[in-house]
């Protein structure tokens, strides 16, 4: 349940701090006090989307805080170890600030939480029903989340396995349809790919061979000025008459015979003798090398054509022989994966029929127990209704079984209503009044709080368009409520009022040029004057004081305490 509340600067609150107990507690006042911004402030903890008009004039940001008891309904746990947040202690702490800039940020028990996580935790926390949960009664397509509300635990896991098998369907439904619609395009993909394939696998491509060929190709091209080359300078290092090595051979000679006589000496002998020595290697290598000489004009042209086929192969496919390869490598491994899927799309097909036919299966298993939950739930919004003074009402839930499946099943349900003896049931929507709407959904809320775990039950004026003993029987239906649950009640219903365990009074003044609201809890004979107010307006008489002293007496009794 809410233990604390702490509000600054939202609306036309600069700051105010709340403490709340358990039982039930009213909250009332003028209209236009700020009863409803107290509750706004409550939704935006539980993770309502927030915006920036919330904060005050003149602020830079706000600030909500909210100390909670720490709920035990099943599944909360579970969530607060998934967001890493530590539950230790007995309370949880929600902290939200909105700044001007529109940042919001959310923290629970001192950890960062997105808004939607947020949301997740605000479900465990606080159950709010205001005119939202009125305009939900008026929108059929809602009937069906609300009665499922009420389904069994078994219920809830057969929902849960059929909106899982559901979204698998639906996946294997458009992976089998993305195949189909692609179908042109996949096979000219497909077609494509084997022919450039084809063509790389045909080229026989080596990693190193472009450089080979560049450097055989240069050598054909040059063979003339190579020959030449070769030519005389063996003719310069070997001819018969004049040839380099015959000079040399007579240096080194004359040099040997006065190489003992200086070591410089010694040293010309040396190199002279090396060179020497070294001009001979190179006159046998260029012989061999003329000897091996042969214009094959033919392979001039394979080398030419082989490297213009590697031209365009890297016009195509890369700026290299390793990068073509590459491509090659991946294109076979996307047609591998090709062949896998044109073989399975036949056997996907079969599964999605196999598929299909068991999630209508277990949307019939849903169908079934729903009327189950139906005939349950209209026996006891009877017997709710009657204690609110609709004992002539008949009420059942229509079903509509549709023609396709949804993440809910196949059933469409709606509310129908008859308030009348006599009168045909018409949808919910079209015969309600206001009054009734709100018997309606407080008829709903006693049936979940029986069946659900929620600790804190906030009412946002559900009492609107009844009076006498309706609003009587309204009040001492919310006071039971309370029994199980914190009950957190603006009304304007002076019998509502007085069977709270606690009244908190709501008003609002200007200071310093600015409206500021503020709250206070009233004591037993503040209550008195309260609940006179609301039962006459302006003008308080001794009568009317009596009436409202009577009215908390009367509570006393019949408010279960």
């Amino acid at each position: 349940m809410l233990l604390e509340l702490t509000i600054e600067n939202f609306a036309i609150i600069p700051k105010l701090h709340l403490s709340f107990h358990q039982g039930m507690t009213a909250l009332t006042g003028e209209t236009g006090a700020g009863k409803s911004i107290i509750i706004d402030a409550m939704g935006l903890l539980a993770g309502s989307r927030g915006s920036s008009d919330y904060i005050r004039q003149g602020a830079d940001k706000c600030l909500l805080e909210g100390l909670f008891e720490l709920p035990q309904q099943n599944g909360f746990q579970q969530v607060m170890d998934e967001l890493g947040i530590d539950c230790s202690e007995d309370v949880l702490i929600v902290q939200r600030d909105m700044s001007i800039s529109g940042k919001s940020v959310c923290r629970v028990n001192g950890r960062t939480v997105t808004l939607a996580n947020l949301r997740r935790i605000g479900m465990y926390l606080v159950d709010i029903q205001g005119q939202n949960e009125h305009q939900e009664l008026l929108q059929a397509d809602k009937h069906l989340s609300l009665m499922d509300s009420f389904g069994s635990q078994d219920f809830q896991h057969a929902l849960a396995n059929y909106q899982t098998h559901y979204h698998e369907f639906r996946q294997l439904e458009k992976q089998v349809r993305k195949i189909q619609s692609n179908e042109q395009s996949y096979v000219q993909r497909m077609d494509m790919l084997r022919f450039q394939q084809e063509e790389i696998e045909q080229a026989k491509l080596q990693p190193d061979e472009e450089e080979l060929l560049v450097e055989e190709r240069d050598k054909l091209s040059n063979f003339q000025k190579i020959v030449d080359a070769l030519a005389k300078a063996y003719g310069v290092l070997s001819s018969e008459t004049g040839n380099s090595l015959d000079g040399v051979s007579i240096a080194l000679n004359e040099m040997q015979g006065i190489a003992h006589l200086d070591n410089d000496y010694e040293q010309i002998n040396e190199n002279i003798q090396n060179a020497y020595y070294l001009l001979q290697d190179a006159a046998s290598d260029i012989s061999r090398q003329m000897d091996r000489l042969e214009l094959d004009e033919g392979r001039l042209e394979e080398v030419v054509l082989r490297l213009e086929i590697i031209r365009q192969l890297k016009r195509k496919y890369g700026d290299s022989i390793p990068t073509i390869l590459a491509y090659y490598d991946k294109i076979s491994e996307e047609l591998s994966a090709a062949t896998m899927t044109e073989g399975q799309l036949e056997e996907l097909e079969a599964q999605l029929a196999e598929k299909q036919q068991y999630v209508w299966q277990l949307a019939e298993v849903l169908h079934v127990k729903r009327q189950e939950i139906a005939q349950q739930l209209e026996q006891e919004i009877l017997q709710e209704l009657s204690e609110l003074y609709m004992e002539n009402t008949q009420f059942d839930i229509h079903f509509e079984t549709g023609k396709t499946l949804r993440d809910t099943g196949f059933d469409q349900v709606e509310f129908y209503l008859s308030t009348n003896p006599g009168e045909p049931l018409k949808p919910l929507v079209k015969v309600a009044s206001g009054g009734e709407l709100s018997r309606i959904l407080l008829a709903l809320k006693t049936i979940f709080s029986k069946t659900q775990e929620m600790t804190s039950i906030v009412f946002d004026e559900v009492d609107t368009g009844v009076s006498g003993r309706v609003a009587q029987a309204i009040a001492e239906k919310i006071a039971k409520i309370a029994d199980n649950s914190q009950v957190l009640c603006i009304t304007h219903l002076p019998q509502v009022a007085a069977v709270a365990d606690y009244q908190y009074f709501i008003s609002k003044a200007v200071k310093d040029g600015r409206t500021q609201t503020h709250v206070v809890q009233l004591t037993n004979e503040e209550r008195v004057d309260e609940v006179a107010r609301m039962l006459a307006g302006a003008e308080i008489t001794e009568l009317t004081l009596e009436h409202a002293r009577e009215l908390l007496r009367i509570a006393g009794k019949v408010a279960h305490r």
